[in-house]
């Protein structure tokens, strides 16, 4: 976590009144006590109103609130449609994300930011993903994330069952279908991989990146051929 989020949280902690203990703050916030202290010395600096002691508790004292976001008319609507859009055709754990980014978001906004906020008329058909195909991009997303390869059982468009090692390297939202880029150890070179066509996947081992086999080699291959999209080159899935 972000030092800047870490100070947030606490701020959000303390907020109405409640009293809480370095001890407590630091297991809610996954660090030392000595980190909290450090971060309560420098709230205090800051001018937050912050009472307590070491070995006490901490509370903060009324009246204190952070400053609003201001946001224009049209980021309101491209976050709330962004975020409408993940929670339709995300993965689990991202659909959670962006539904709590949407309370959050709405909870800090000015009166006029809410009512534009419950006006965006932009939405996402809920239900658009399986439950398997949220829950296997989340895993393809933590693999990317962690850069650990994916045992995969995979069929392609002509349901013909085949068993590849992958190293994942991004995903690509493509009309109402999600394809893993990946760098294919079978086939040596890069392909695209369908989630709702992926039977198994297991994560394996851990990768290091490898000049000509990243992302970034990918983007420079399709800009090469003319491409600038993945529908625009025929998928070798």
């Amino acid at each position: 976590m972000r030092r800047a989020d870490r100070l947030f949280q606490i701020v959000q902690h303390l907020r109405g009144g409640r009293s809480m203990t370095a001890a407590t703050l630091a297991e809610r916030l996954e660090v030392s006590e000595r980190t909290i202290y450090r971060d309560i010395a420098d709230l205090k600096a800051c001018g937050v109103p912050i009472d307590g002691e070491a070995g006490v508790g901490y509370l903060m004292r009324d009246g204190f609130d952070l400053p609003p976001l201001m946001f224009s008319r049209d980021e309101i609507a491209a976050l709330v449609a962004g975020a409408r859009i993940v929670r339709a055709w995300g993965g689990v754990e991202m659909a959670r994300a962006a539904e709590e980014a949407l309370v959050k978001i709405t909870a800090v906004l000015p009166a006029g930011g809410k009512r534009q906020a419950e006006q965006v008329a932009i939405d996402a058909w809920p239900g658009a993903l399986s439950e398997v195909d949220r829950r296997r991009l989340d895993q393809v997303e933590s693999a990317i994330e962690h850069r650990l390869k994916l045992e995969l059982a995979y069929s392609d468009a002509d349901q013909r069952a085949t068993q590849r090692t992958v190293r994942p390297l991004g995903l690509w939202f493509w009309g109402q279908v999600w394809l893993l880029v990946a760098w294919c150890e079978l086939r040596s070179e890069f392909r695209m991989f369908r989630i709702d066509r992926m039977r198994r996947a297991e994560l394996g081992a851990a990768f290091k990146p490898e000049r000509g086999r990243t992302l970034a080699d990918y983007y420079h291959m399709i800009e090469a051929e003319g491409c600038v999209a993945p529908g625009q080159m025929a998928p070798r899935l």
